[in-house]
């Protein structure tokens, strides 16, 4: 009769090829993340994400003076800033979102560039455009903050109606009222009127003025022409020769 303790002891389940790929696979995502991204692209993607905003300030600011020079730029910078944000938030993160999630980013990253170059472009250039700038300043304080919590993976949208969404709409009315009094006082005739990017406007009536003065020096010869022959015609009738 056989005893229990002869019965072969039952052999550890081995683990299945597939599994074995998944615990591979998951060991180099986490090492992924524990890697920081390289030096080169994390400066490439802040270096864009800056000359895309700046593309744009300019843009959204002069855009009356050339509508279709300034449209081009503002193009140029939204893609710039596009490519910023594929770069920092796909190409360099460790955790790559889902397809949903990548839309809404892309999306809240246009209307982000926007606001900030909003922003930047009516501080910068106020005193050239009083009025307009201060539409654009409480503007792009509200739109990029908006476009950000849409942006930001730790934050909900209800943010946006929460006690720091009342915070910036209450920080964007108190700028539009006070930059609309500081405009007014400034004027905004004289504020236009002031910014220029060159000096062709106003060398021009200096060449008319030099155009104009130019024909004085020759009034001399003309008088010593038209003097010389009565001259003439005096000394003859003096010497009573006459024809």
């Amino acid at each position: 009769m056989p005893l229990v303790t002869d019965r072969p002891a039952p052999s550890a389940p081995h683990p299945h090829a597939g599994g074995g790929r998944a615990a591979a696979r998951r060991a180099r995502s986490r090492h992924r993340a524990r890697r920081p991204a390289p030096l080169a692209g994390r400066y490439i993607g802040y270096v864009l994400y800056f000359v895309g905003a700046g593309l744009i300030s300019g843009a959204v600011v002069h855009h009356p003076l050339d509508p279709a020079r300034y449209t081009k730029i503002a193009v140029i910078g939204v893609l710039v800033f596009l490519v910023a944000t594929v770069v920092n938030e796909f190409l360099l993160a460790a955790d790559r979102p889902a397809l949903p999630r990548a839309i809404l980013v892309i999306v809240a990253s246009l209307l982000l560039s926007f606001g900030i170059g909003m922003l930047s472009g009516g501080l910068q250039h106020f005193e050239d455009f009083p009025a307009r700038g201060a539409v654009l300043v409480p503007l792009g304080i509200t739109l990029s903050f908006i476009a950000f919590v849409l942006k930001d993976a730790q934050s909900s949208w209800r943010r946006i109606v929460g006690p720091v969404g009342l915070a910036v709409l209450l920080t964007a009315t108190v700028s539009f009222f006070g930059l609309r009094t500081v405009a007014d006082g400034l004027g905004e005739a004289s504020g236009e009127s002031g910014h220029s990017h060159g000096g062709g406007a106003e060398e021009e009536p200096d060449e008319h003025e030099a155009g104009e003065e130019s024909p004085a020096p020759s009034s001399g010869p003309t008088e010593a022409e038209t003097t010389a022959p009565s001259d003439v015609e005096s000394g003859h009738a003096e010497d009573g020769h006459s024809h």
